[in-house]
């Protein structure tokens, strides 16, 4: 009963930007914070980036510098700004959201967004 649909991604050359974005819609009651993972041919998923219900954000070190994540709580919504973006930077970036649900009110879980595409290519 939760969905997370991302938008944003796309081709760009190197040192371009995009705005990832993510909604996360459905029987929500709290969300204890959302997220960007990305995930590149070979590698491991990781974290880029995440923000708490109470603002706190976390980055991994690659992005600290040129990206940033913001959230609108109203909307259960979260964005990813990034700047300068290196071919490095392609992967299949994933939204996350650890919440509750108003069937499970105390329960926090984790849910995914079907990934979108980030090439950094010239």
């Amino acid at each position: 009963q939760v969905q997370l649909v991302e938008s944003g991604g796309g081709l760009v050359q190197p040192g371009g930007s995009l705005r990832l974005s993510c909604a996360a819609s459905g029987s929500i009651f709290r969300v204890n914070a959302m997220g960007w993972y990305r995930q590149a041919p070979g590698k491991q998923r990781e974290l880029v980036a995440s923000i708490t219900a109470d603002g706190s954000t976390n980055y991994a070190d690659s992005a600290k510098a040129r990206f940033t994540i913001s959230r609108d709580n109203a909307k259960n919504t979260v964005h990813l700004q990034m700047n300068s973006l290196k071919p490095e930077d392609t992967a299949v970036y994933y939204c996350n959201a650890r919440l509750s649900t108003y069937q499970a009110m105390f329960i926090m879980r984790d849910y995914w967004g079907q990934g979108t595409q980030v090439t950094v290519s010239s």
